[in-house]
């Protein structure tokens, strides 16, 4: 029987979550977390063999996202990591496969992939979304391993406009013009796979950037 913890900061989706787990008869869920404090302070104190999470859980001293998953990968480096996420793209596969999560579900995907997720992470392998893996052809990739790089400009440009600042805004602090804060967004958005202002954001709070 393999021990399962679960972390989303919906009570509905955890209630659901177990209740697909423990469906096949093969897992036992022995712990649920809200947020990332809860979450390490029950890895600290309750054995388990894997581990599902979500990638945005918001509040807390621990950050969520890339943050949390690189400080699970430094402390439990042996304990498989299922990530359930709503920013389901291109550079969220790849960041996050970069800081050892094993299997990525996106949370509009269909309730099958989580017993999936589970049976290819339990014998060694990884998995991915089948909606994840569509976008993953389509972008002309399959390297899940290396994390997509910005200049040191892209990535201010990106900084900045997650902190709440507009590309006009930008321009005048630090004296360029529009149209080229406006390219450094584009190429940073073309270089992360990403086409929404909203899920750069989440990137940007993800990474670090902004609290």
């Amino acid at each position: 029987m393999f021990r399962v913890i679960i972390a989303d900061d919906h009570p509905i989706v955890r209630i659901g979550q177990r209740v697909v787990i423990e469906a096949g008869g093969t897992c036992k869920v022995v712990g649920e977390a809200e947020g990332p404090d809860e979450l390490l302070v029950l890895l600290g104190n309750t054995p388990c063999d894997l581990l599902v999470t979500d990638f945005t859980m918001p509040g807390g001293q621990q950050a969520d996202g890339y943050v949390l998953l690189g400080l699970l990968r430094r402390q439990y480096p042996d304990l498989p990591v299922i990530l359930v996420t709503m920013f389901a793209n291109i550079v969220t596969l790849r960041a996050s496969f970069a800081q050892g999560a094993r299997a990525i579900i996106a949370k509009s995907a269909s309730s099958k992939e989580l017993p999936l997720a589970i049976r290819a992470v339990t014998q060694g392998k990884t998995f991915v979304s089948e909606g994840l893996r569509a976008q993953m052809v389509e972008a002309g990739t399959r390297d899940q391993s290396q994390q997509p790089q910005l200049s040191s400009r892209e990535r201010e440009v990106v900084r900045l406009l997650a902190s709440g600042m507009t590309v006009s805004e930008i321009a005048a602090q630090v004296n360029r013009s529009v149209s080229t804060i406006s390219k450094q967004k584009s190429t940073a958005m073309n270089r992360l796979c990403i086409s929404t202002d909203v899920d750069l954001f989440a990137y940007a709070r993800s990474c670090g950037m902004v609290p």
